[in-house]
């Protein structure tokens, strides 16, 4: 097979992996193609945590057409029985002949695909595409090599960097448009988080509103040192109960925590910096709960204390073509602040039009080392 012909499969195989973008964690995105001379007999992608994997699809669906072809699939096949069987062994027992994978699986239990097959006689291939199949995978990737969630931060704001006018109103800043593709966003986490002073003046229901029932509703999260979140709060009723968090410290009053439980919802104790909710500390309590991708919603308090902890993986923000002013109108991050030689530096911005507004999306460069909390 030629290098080009790897290349087309593989893309074959990145977009059968992306319809289920949003549905598949704590495990990653997979799709996989059998493709016997030049023609595709067999595709598959992984839809979900616990059922079969995207190689196993795809062979079911090449049947006996798999001896002596080719797979491709975008994450190398799995040695552990985690929640369903090893795939290197399937796809041995299958037949095929080679093996074409983009990325390696960087979890220490799972990897190792490639170097088994290699032992069972197949010949292998790997890194086809490898950098779109991670980038695809980023949320994965990162809590594997980090130990700790990949976190998005999300905001909205007129064109001079204002998320709210001088009286604090911020709905709508952005048009029909934008706020759909944040729901969407909200769809690809496992957790979305705000700090109580956004709960408390906004009252959001941090649920996923895409015009049809989502079958993974993401924990909804509010940063709440003293407690002060109203059991009537809506993101506590806006879904199932259990997945409405409040992190609290030690300075939460006893029955504050009790009213909040008896609402239905999840109080974390979480430890402190200075008198706020360590992020840090936070993000170790949701990847305990196999949390892989944390969107940070705001305000700015939260957004900074985020970004001065070093834990702000990718920005997400809206730019609507509007105009504020006013030295009081709060802007995207708060704190103290940076001097300019020690600014947060993001990469290549990638740029889509919605409606009116402008999505503005990059990664960021490097890690820092400042520590903050927020709540």
């Amino acid at each position: 097979m030629s290098a080009d012909a790897d290349e087309r499969f593989m893309a074959r195989a990145l977009a059968l992996a992306e319809r289920a973008r949003g549905l598949t964690s704590p495990n990653p995105m997979v799709g996989a193609v059998v493709v016997a001379g030049d023609r595709v007999v067999g595709e598959g992608f992984h839809a979900a945590a616990g059922r079969p994997h995207a190689e196993i699809e795809a062979l079911a669906a090449a049947g006996d057409r798999a001896r002596g072809a080719t797979l491709y699939v975008t994450l190398e096949p799995c040695t552990h029985h985690g929640r369903t069987p090893p795939c290197v062994p399937a796809v041995v027992a299958a037949g095929v002949g080679r093996v074409v994978v983009a990325a390696r699986d960087p979890h220490p239990r799972a990897g190792g695909g490639v170097d088994a097959l290699r032992r069972a006689g197949l010949q292998v291939s790997a890194g086809v595409r490898a950098d779109e199949a991670e980038r695809q995978n980023r949320a994965f990737f990162t809590a594997i090599r980090r130990g700790r969630p990949h976190v998005t931060l999300k905001a909205a704001m007129t064109l001079d960097g204002r998320i709210a006018d001088v009286h604090g109103a911020s709905q709508w800043l952005t048009g029909p448009a934008a706020r759909q593709h944040a729901h969407r966003l909200r769809a690809e986490s496992d957790a979305v988080v705000v700090g109580v002073e956004t709960a408390l003046r906004d009252d959001p229901r941090l649920d996923v509103r895409l015009g049809r029932p989502w079958p993974r509703e993401p924990y909804r999260v509010v940063l709440d040192s003293r407690g002060r979140l109203p059991a009537a709060a809506r993101l506590i009723a806006a879904g199932t109960r259990a997945r409405a968090l409040v992190a609290v410290t030690s300075a939460a009053p006893a029955a504050a925590v009790r009213a909040l439980q008896e609402a239905g919802a999840t109080v974390l104790g979480v430890a402190a910096r200075g008198a706020r909710v360590d992020p840090a500390a936070l993000l170790t309590e949701l990847a305990a709960r196999e949390v892989r991708a944390v969107l940070v919603e705001g305000g700015a308090e939260t957004h900074g204390a985020f970004l001065e902890a070093g834990l702000v993986d990718r920005v997400a923000v809206f730019v609507a073509p509007r105009l504020l002013g006013g030295r009081q109108a709060p802007g995207v991050a708060g704190g103290a602040g940076r001097a300019l030689k020690d600014a947060v530096r993001l990469g290549a911005f990638e740029v889509t039009r919605l409606g009116d507004d402008l999505l503005l999306e990059a990664d960021v460069l490097g890690e820092d080392a400042a520590g903050a909390a927020t709540g």
